[in-house]
């Protein structure tokens, strides 16, 4: 099932858990993910994340967004960065699917080539910054645990020295879409299913914790 019409931010979080069906070898890797992950927090009660792909313009910059609301809505001290091995644009298409389902964006600065967001959600006084950058950018607190979801990122990161862990979470990427009657409706699945993907790996952090 994919959401088509604009819902609250937390509907569409808690329906794409619901809704997106998960293999068993998706899920195995989520668990490991998130074992992982709650084995560093145990150290030091927080964890950075740094979700990395090519360009730093789809999979990633949605990786990056749903880790923050995730850390939020599952009061956990985990921060998510973003960032690709080229620099490009957030782009456009992505912006548009995280409003569709209540994220706010907020122009920072109105360059035409990389322009700077300020991201919030409802309910929430918190914010990220969005823009498309290197993994390795001062914006991205380090140590991190890097977690690439094209890929082009896979093979074009051999080393990423500023990674505690690293692990490899593909997605389909939905620029196959761009200017095509599909493009809504693909960037929505895409953003489902990330949206769906993350919750399951903050739910079993949480549920570890307890």
């Amino acid at each position: 099932m994919i959401m088509t019409s604009a819902i609250s931010t937390e509907n569409f979080f808690t329906n794409a858990h619901k809704n997106t069906i998960l293999s068993d070898d998706r899920k195995k890797l989520l668990l490991k993910i998130s074992q992982e992950v709650f084995k560093e927090y145990t150290k030091d009660g927080i964890v950075n994340l740094n979700f990395i792909c090519t360009h730093n313009s789809r999979r990633s910059q949605l990786g990056q967004v749903w880790g923050f609301y995730a850390a939020a809505y599952f009061n956990l001290n985990i921060h998510s960065y973003s960032g690709g091995t080229e620099v490009t644009a957030f782009f456009r298409n992505t912006v548009k699917t995280l409003q569709s389902v209540g994220f706010t964006f907020d122009l920072q600065n109105s360059s035409h080539q990389n322009p700077r967001y300020i991201i919030s959600f409802e309910g929430t006084s918190k914010s990220i910054l969005g823009f498309s950058k290197r993994f390795y950018d001062q914006e991205n607190k380090k140590p991190f645990i890097a977690i690439t979801t094209c890929n082009n990122a896979d093979t074009n990161c051999p080393l990423i020295p500023e990674a505690t862990l690293r692990f490899h979470l593909p997605f389909v990427d939905p620029k196959s879409s761009d200017d095509t009657s599909l493009q809504e409706e693909t960037y929505l699945k895409t953003n489902q299913q990330i949206a769906a993907e993350i919750y399951y790996i903050f739910s079993k952090i949480k549920d570890s914790l307890v």
